[in-house]
């Protein structure tokens, strides 16, 4: 998963169980490390931003409506119940939801689409994302120009969009001039609650260095993936601090920092305890200074218990708790982020037998997680950390599904909206996006789906979003429309 901008571009995404740490990813990092130089990298930024500062790439999505728009003849799930809402139409003025009005109110100078009787449901949010890498594979990763990766990332951000989810919760990578060309409206893609760089210890989760590499001096240059803004070694409370600020600088909604190893990791043993208290303290301090907060990588309950006595606020993955954990996940209020890692048809692939037992740990830890979640009544979010893989992405909303193994359809869109939404409003002043998501009221981002069948029934309609979501709607803007005005 290693991309780099050249020398001066060191600022520019990871995941769990992580194939950024493999065999060929390091081989990456050395062809990218001795492969790019400044001067081409420059050219090749120019040449991908030149056309997009003509004007907006795509007049479909890109112009705001002349009029307000009424979605009628819809059953809606409204984020938050239960059950579906009948009898009311939804007015989008702008980027936001005006008004839910009764459908036998005539509603003058409006464009109007009739939505046949079908689902109208907030736009989804994946609560673990990787947007630069989620969708490209190893193999184009180690073959191509990187402004070819960006722009490949730019078009699964579309993708992404299509599939209904409409905000991602990105805890690793590079995505701050992604999410800048989203917002200015220049390509299509969700709204995105960057981290920046993960922050790691030396022989850390976010250490990709190899042996070879070692021992780092004051005279060494960073590390490749430093370079490019995928991670950030900082040992001790100094260099904890100034990583943290300098991913806050350039515009992190939360902070993400390895607190213990990985299945694909080469280095970091999954039981490994990384960072010690003071140093996550001082990451902790420093995200609340700026006023948002810190998520934490690990699996198991000891970094669990470590990274809650520091202050960390949001646990992502996690299936390796026991049951005094997940109670004291419950009683200091954080967050649990947990991903269907289940060892099956849509899991990443790895060659030797201690990954594949590890991962088999892990697939066996969810089920456990998740019911123990369930029933100590922790704050659950739910995300896929696909990673490196462009045919899973196209499973983003399958995989979630999934979830309903354990929850009920109703809960899990819940999750998926309102709930996930919840924790995206952890950062505080630090929310790029300080209107309402995830749900269907009055004064809420206009980010809506409207799903051919009920979902509440039949939870795999999500799995199957190019038949089933007739249209797609992100900040007021259609993105995709199979109805009719």
């Amino acid at each position: 998963m290693l991309l780099r901008l050249g020398q001066k571009y060191r600022h520019l995404t990871h995941g769990s169980a992580c194939a950024c740490h493999s065999p060929q990813a390091r081989q990456l990092l050395e062809r990218v490390g001795a492969g790019l130089s400044r001067r081409s990298v420059l050219k090749g930024v120019v040449a991908s931003l030149a056309a997009p500062a003509l004007g907006l790439v795509n007049s479909a999505f890109a112009q705001a409506a002349v009029r307000p728009l009424l979605l009628r003849n819809v059953n809606i799930f409204d984020g938050t119940n239960s059950k579906l809402v009948q009898g009311r139409s939804v007015l989008v003025e702008g980027k936001l939801i005006k008004a839910l009005v009764p459908s036998a109110e005539a509603v003058a100078d409006v464009d109007t689409i009739d939505c046949g009787g079908r689902t109208l449901m907030p736009g989804m949010i994946d609560a673990h994302w990787h947007s630069i890498l989620a969708g490209i594979s190893q193999l184009v990763a180690m073959t191509a120009d990187i402004p070819y990766v960006h722009l490949l990332a730019a078009q699964e951000a579309e993708r992404t969009v299509l599939r209904g989810f409409t905000t991602v919760r990105d805890v690793g990578g590079p995505s701050f001039a992604l999410k800048r060309a989203i917002d200015e409206g220049r390509i299509a893609g969700p709204r995105i609650y960057p981290s920046g760089a993960m922050i790691s210890q030396t022989s850390g989760h976010g250490d990709f260095r190899m042996r070879t590499d070692l021992p780092r001096t004051s005279q060494s240059d960073l590390s490749v993936a430093e370079q490019a803004g995928i991670s950030a070694i900082a040992d001790g409370e100094a260099e904890v601090l100034r990583r943290v600020r300098e991913q806050l600088m350039l515009g992190a909604s939360q902070i993400k920092i390895m607190g213990g190893g990985g299945v694909a990791s080469a280095y970091d043993p999954i039981d490994a305890l990384q960072y010690s208290e003071a140093e996550m303290k001082a990451a902790v301090s420093a995200a609340a200074d700026w006023g948002t907060y810190v998520c934490v990588h690990t699996y198991t309950s000891a970094g669990i218990q470590r990274a809650l006595a520091c202050g960390v606020k949001s646990i992502e993955h996690g299936q390796l708790a026991d049951e005094e954990t997940v109670k004291r996940i419950a009683d200091v209020g954080a967050w649990w982020s947990i991903q269907p890692f289940l060892a099956d048809e849509d899991a990443n692939t790895y060659a030797s037998p201690e990954q594949r037992a590890q991962q088999q740990m892990i697939a066996d830890g969810t089920a456990r997680a998740v019911e123990l979640g369930r029933k100590h009544n922790v704050k659950m979010a739910l995300g896929t950390d696909i990673l490196f893989n462009p045919k899973g992405t196209a499973t983003q909303g399958k995989q979630l599904a999934k979830f309903a193994r354990w929850y009920d359809a109703a809960d899990v869109l819940k999750l998926l909206t309102s709930g996930n939404a919840e924790l995206a409003g952890l950062s505080g002043p630090r929310n790029p996006y300080p209107g309402k998501i995830g749900r269907i009221e009055a004064g809420a981002y206009a980010d809506l789906l409207v799903v051919d069948g009920d979902p509440l029934k039949e939870i795999s309609l999500i799995a199957d979003p190019e038949q089933t979501m007739k249209l797609v709607m992100k900040d007021g803007r259609i993105h995709k429309n199979t109805l009719s005005f």
